[in-house]
């Protein structure tokens, strides 16, 4: 991990080296204050020297305007590089998650991620700053003044460096709990982002059903968390620092017992040494001690890279090397014996095998969790089967690479996803270089063109957070003409219209017939009267093949396809309605 870290200097190397001298000047600058004291304290003074103190104080003030600057380049271009590495973590975990499969975001919350890219990665900027230059001005302020603290009186300095070890054995034993109470609060800051996307993201059902209290409720839960592992943080903090700040003031009462003891009894050292050795004592006392807090640092650093490290060790999606290209000519889908299953735990298709002929419709129908979306999922690879193969014009698409297969489906979801940004933007999130021309084209095809033009700014009009400003038929109709843009040779709808009224529903079927045209489709779809005239209905149920045929042959076989037919057309009590619906089941 150490290795990973350090990678992310070498775009800096040049910045970072001065920022490293910068700051050894500084510690050197730092060593001659006591010097000059001392020399004022032994020479100068009793030899009443006054042109000497005045010349040499000139001389230190000029080397703190000196030292001025070099802590003002420190300050700030030391922090540039902290960011520009935070920026480029964040980036590469911006990278990385366009790789990982749609399993990964089945199992981690928005919010948490994004607490991962954004409050770690503050942690991990300023570790990548202060780190080296605390390393590196502690360390040469150490050694210099565990020197020149030898040359005024080195048994006294070798009484006060023992209790160096003492320091850091404390330092040892604490940062243990130190580790895990951080550990804990960053994964309690995670919750409460995960908490607070979650309820602003759905405020509007949250008003609908006037359940803010029970928001407030579950948002309390994470706060409350939170609070408790601040408590444990807080509480390894003070046992840190009060034991830490305690060996320092033992410093003191050594400092004035031993010095005392070494005037008096063994007349080894004068009253300007002693004076000397208490002012320099300072040059040791200070860089342990930022040495000593520095570790608060570096735990909110090192378990803030810890967890981009894990998002960042995260399996990608997977490509067989030497993966080809998928060449659709036809547009001809297969599936041969297909399982698939989330976990080992419980299968959710079982020998799936289907034909569907290039150009041509084919429908999934039956009962909720039967696998139908699951089987829409697995044609572009989403999720990869388990056995069995899915081929496209005979290419087996877990030989092919996933950019060319993906290029070439187009999906419409029931729930539609916009971007924050305008009409023109996201009907161009389907082909990146279309013309003008082309947007327009496609949104006339999507029966969306009318309406975008009686808005004031037509196709630049913003259309709000995922397209809050329009309504479940005019997001369909978007998504449809970004598909259009796109001018796949596959299509998949996968409950496309399940959501909106009966006169939108019309409106968008239009417009569906039409992106549908000369395209191999596969239609997920509940409302069965839209299905009616497809090529080939399937019955899925229990992730099984149950039948399989057209509308007129299902209804005639008069097994579950008619019976989720007839029950959307016929007029009963709700009991007979949900008994039939379980039987189905």
């Amino acid at each position: 991990m150490l290795k990973k870290f350090i990678s992310y200097y070498k775009p800096h190397k040049k910045m970072f080296a001065l920022d490293m001298l910068a700051s050894l000047l500084i510690s050197l600058i730092g060593l001659g204050y006591p010097m000059i004291t001392n020399k004022m304290l032994n020479e100068w003074i009793k030899n009443k020297n006054i042109e000497l103190i005045i010349i040499f104080g000139m001389v230190l003030f000029g080397i703190y305007i000196i030292r001025l600057f070099l802590r003002f380049f420190v300050q700030y271009y030391g922090h540039i590089i902290g960011v520009k590495m935070q920026a480029q973590m964040r980036t590469d975990m911006f990278k990385k998650l366009q790789k990982l499969p749609y399993s990964f975001y089945d199992n981690h919350e928005t919010g948490k991620i994004m607490s991962r890219m954004t409050n770690d990665l503050q942690d991990v900027s300023e570790l990548a700053h202060h780190g080296p230059e605390n390393i590196i001005i502690c360390s040469v302020m150490i050694v210099g003044s565990f020197i020149y603290l030898c040359t005024i009186e080195w048994r006294l300095t070798l009484i006060i460096f023992t209790a160096v070890p003492i320091l850091f054995i404390i330092a040892l034993v604490l940062r243990r709990r130190m580790t895990a109470a951080f550990m804990d609060t960053r994964k309690s800051i995670a919750v409460i982002n995960a908490s607070l996307e979650n309820s602003v993201s759905g405020i509007r059902v949250t008003k609908a059903f006037t359940n803010s209290k029970k928001e407030v409720e579950k948002f309390e839960e994470g706060n409350v968390m939170y609070v408790e592992a601040r408590r444990r943080s807080y509480k390894a903090m003070g046992q840190f620092h009060s034991s830490t700040s305690f060996i320092t003031d033992v410093f003191n009462v050594i400092l004035l017992v031993a010095g005392g003891i070494f005037i008096c009894t063994y007349d080894t050292i004068g009253y300007p040494e002693y004076a000397t050795f208490i002012v320099s004592i300072s040059l040791f006392i200070s860089p342990v001690m930022t040495l000593i807090g520095f570790i608060e640092q570096l735990q909110n650093g090192a378990t803030g890279f810890t967890r981009f490290i894990e998002i960042m060790n995260e399996k990608e999606e997977v490509e067989k090397e030497g993966a080809k290209a998928l060449e659709v000519n036809e547009g001809h889908i297969e599936f041969k014996n297909v399982d698939f299953h989330y976990d080992s735990t419980k299968d959710v298709l079982h020998n799936i095998s289907l034909d569907i002929k290039a150009g041509k419709k084919l429908a999934l129908v039956g009962p909720s969790g039967g696998g139908k979306t699951t089987i829409c999922h697995l044609i572009p690879r989403f999720y990869n089967v388990v056995s069995g193969s899915i081929t496209i014009d005979g290419q087996n698409i877990s030989d092919v690479t996933l950019e060319s297969l993906r290029r070439n489906i187009g999906i419409v979801q029931q729930d539609v996803f916009l971007f924050n940004g305008t009409m023109c933007e996201n009907i161009l999130y389907g082909k990146e270089d279309a013309t003008f021309e082309e947007i327009v084209e496609a949104a006339k095809k999507a029966n969306i063109h009318d309406y975008i033009m009686t808005l004031p700014d037509g196709y630049d009009t913003q259309i709000g957070e995922r397209g809050v400003r329009l309504s479940g038929g005019q997001k369909q109709r978007l998504s449809i003409a970004r598909v259009f843009l796109k001018n796949p040779a596959i299509l998949i709808l996968d409950e496309a219209t399940s959501a909106l009224d009966n006169t939108t529903e019309i409106l968008i079927q239009n417009a569906l017939d039409e992106l549908c045209k000369g395209r191999t489709t596969l239609v997920v779809a509940h409302r069965l009267s839209t299905i009616k005239n497809a090529d080939e209905i399937v019955v899925i149920a229990n992730g099984k093949i149950k039948e399989q045929g057209s509308h007129s042959e299902l209804i005639k076989l008069d097994g579950i396809y008619a019976k989720l037919y007839n029950l959307q057309f016929r007029t009963s009590d709700n009991m007979i309605l949900n008994q039939d619906l379980l039987d189905i089941e």
